[in-house]
C-alpha cells in the first residue's frame, strides 16, 4: 500500500509569519508554523511532520507531492553531501535550515518514500488542500493566534492515497490549462527559491533552476551563463547579493513562457529585475534570461 500526501509551506513576506501543512484527506492532515520563518522552512517542515505522523506505519510507502523543487532536492540530492561535510556547504559555511534537515535525515532512515513535483496553484486537489492549510497557519501566526493543527494521521477513515477504501488512487495529472495567475505564482516561487542564499552558494543547487541556455545581465554590466556561474562558485566566489523583494508583475505569455518583474533591495540599493522562465516538459520551469538594473543607490 502507498499513502499519497501533499506537503506545502507558506510565508507571508518570506521571511515573515510562516506555516506548513501536509494533507492526505479530510481525516488525515496536520499543520503548524512560526511567528517568523521562510517558505523553504515551511516546505521542509511539512515533509518532516508527514514522516513523523506516519511513523507508526514504517512499512507503508509514502508518495510525497511537493510544488517545491528546493525541498525535493534538499532531501534527494543535496542532503547526503551536506552531511558528509559536517552540514557545511562547499564554501565552508553552515547549511541553512540544518536543524530541520538533521531531523529529516533521522526520520527517513528505513522508510520507503518517493517524491513527485507538482505544479503549485494549478488545481491539484491535494496540493491545494495543503497550501490552504499552510497559508491558514501562517495567517494565524500573523494574527497572534494558534493555528488549527488538524487531526494528524489517524488512519480512522481507512483512507490510502487520498481515496475511499477499496478505490484506486487517482493518477497525478497536470491540468491541461492553468489560470494565468496560478502559473505566474508558481514561477515566482521558483524565482524566490533562486534568491535563497543557501541555493546561490553552490553550483549543484543553483544550476537546478537554470535553463541550459540561461543568460543573465548583472547589475554591474557583467554577463553570466551556466558555465560562468560554475566557474565563480567552484572558485569560492559569490553571486550578486539579493534582498527584500517587491513583485511588480508576473505574466505568462503562453503556456511555456512567464515573464517576471520585481524590485529588490540588496545592500541599500534598489534594483529592478526582469526574468523569463521557460517550461521544459521533463524538467519543469527553468530560468532562461534575467537582467538586473540599478535604479538607485543608498
Amino acid at each position: 500500500m502507498t499513502i499519497i500526501a501533499a506537503a506545502d509551506g507558506s510565508a507571508l513576506g518570506n521571511p515573515g509569519p510562516a506555516g506548513w501543512a501536509w494533507y492526505i484527506d479530510h481525516e488525515n492532515w496536520g499543520a503548524g508554523g512560526w511567528d517568523h520563518g521562510t517558505n523553504n522552512m515551511g516546505e521542509l517542515q511539512a515533509v518532516l511532520e508527514l514522516f513523523r505522523a506516519t511513523a507508526k506505519e514504517p512499512e507503508t510507502e509514502l508518495k510525497i507531492l511537493c510544488d517545491s523543487q528546493y525541498a525535493i532536492n534538499c532531501i534527494t540530492k543535496w542532503m547526503p553531501g551536506w552531511k558528509k561535510k559536517g552540514w557545511k556547504k562547499s564554501d565552508g559555511k553552515p547549511v541553512l535550515n540544518q536543524d530541520i534537515l538533521r531531523e529529516l535525515d533521522a526520520v527517513i532512515v528505513g522508510r520507503k518514500y518517493t517524491f513527485e513535483w507538482v505544479k503549485g496553484h494549478a488545481g491539484h486537489e491535494l496540493n491545494e488542500e495543503a497550501d490552504d492549510r499552510a497559508r491558514a497557519a501562517a495567517t494565524a501566526h500573523q494574527s497572534g493566534k494558534d493555528p488549527d493543527a488538524g487531526p494528524g494521521y489517524t488512519g480512522s477513515s481507512g483512507t490510502i492515497a487520498g481515496n475511499e477504501p477499496g478505490q484506486a488512487p487517482p493518477p497525478v495529472v497536470e491540468a491541461a490549462a492553468e489560470p494565468a495567475v496560478d502559473v505566474a505564482s508558481t514561477v515566482f516561487e521558483l524565482e524566490q527559491g533562486l534568491l535563497d542564499a543557501q541555493v546561490r552558494a553552490n553550483f549543484t543547487e543553483v544550476s537546478d533552476f537554470l535553463h541550459p541556455s540561461y543568460q543573465e545581465v548583472c547589475r554591474d554590466g557583467s554577463l553570466l551563463d551556466v558555465s560562468t556561474v560554475r566557474s565563480i562558485l567552484d572558485a569560492g566566489g559569490t553571486l550578486p547579493a539579493t534582498g527584500p523583494v517587491q513583485l511588480l508583475t508576473a505574466r505568462p505569455l503562453d503556456s511555456k513562457l512567464v515573464l517576471i518583474a520585481y524590485r529588490m533591495s540588496p545592500e541599500g540599493s534598489q534594483v529592478l529585475v526582469c526574468s523569463s522562465w521557460w517550461q521544459q516538459t521533463e524538467r519543469g520551469w527553468k530560468l532562461r534570461f534575467r537582467q538586473e538594473t540599478i535604479e538607485s543607490r543608498a
